[in-house]
């Protein structure tokens, strides 16, 4: 998992303060300070990113970890001109998918965020389903709905799946999505609006 260790020429440089892409780039070249920055960095979201979609803790961790391993054992194919926190989150997501489709595993949690720290992050990070004349419900503070909400969510496609956790749980903008997908813009957008309205007629008792 970690790139091979030199002796680190820039002495007790705090590697806090230094940017993720230049992070990456020491990190290929066997710097170990920088592959544990990038890590402390990262370990969190992205065993959150995971989690939110298999819904188990142990199963979230192991594949949290190969997916650091994959990402660390390509680092040297990182391009600097590319979001890093993208790319890292690309490796966890596809690694997760292929996961789920080996397993054939459906879940997916609506819950906020867990990496969110105040209730203002929680809130936007949580799917809420509405009708088109009223305004936002937070279903997912009851447990009943919540559960039917997530019932629906995994009866969804599963490309119609990913982008609802990936916008409504993770709470990342349409043009980070195509990123972390590899799909063009429009076809995000696309798949938000039919997953959105899949919801809403499958909910429409909740919102009636």
């Amino acid at each position: 998992m970690h790139p091979r260790q030199d002796t680190d020429p820039l002495g007790d440089i705090d590697y806090a303060q230094i940017d993720d892409r230049e992070l990456a780039t020491l990190a290929a070249g066997g710097r170990e300070p920088a592959f544990r920055e990038l890590l402390s960095r990262y370990e969190r979201p992205v065993f959150s990113l995971i989690y939110r979609m298999v819904r188990d803790r142990t199963l979230a961790e192991d594949l949290a970890q190969e997916a650091f391993i994959r990402a660390f054992n390509a680092i040297g194919t990182y391009k600097t001109s590319y979001k890093f926190s993208n790319w890292i989150f690309k490796i966890a997501n596809n690694h997760t998918i292929d996961y789920l489709r080996k397993r054939k595993l459906d879940t997916i949690s609506i819950h906020g965020s867990p990496h969110a720290t105040t209730a203002d992050e929680v809130s936007q990070s949580q799917l809420v389903i509405v009708s088109k004349d009223e305004n936002p419900q937070e279903f997912v503070e009851n447990r009943e709905l919540s559960g039917q909400i997530e019932e629906a969510i995994g009866e969804l496609r599963e490309e119609y799946r990913t982008v609802i956790q990936l916008r409504h749980v993770e709470g990342y903008a349409y043009d980070e999505i195509a990123d972390i997908m590899e799909l063009p813009l429009g076809t995000v957008k696309t798949y938000l609006h039919r997953a959105r309205s899949e919801l809403k007629k499958r909910l429409s008792h909740l919102v009636s």
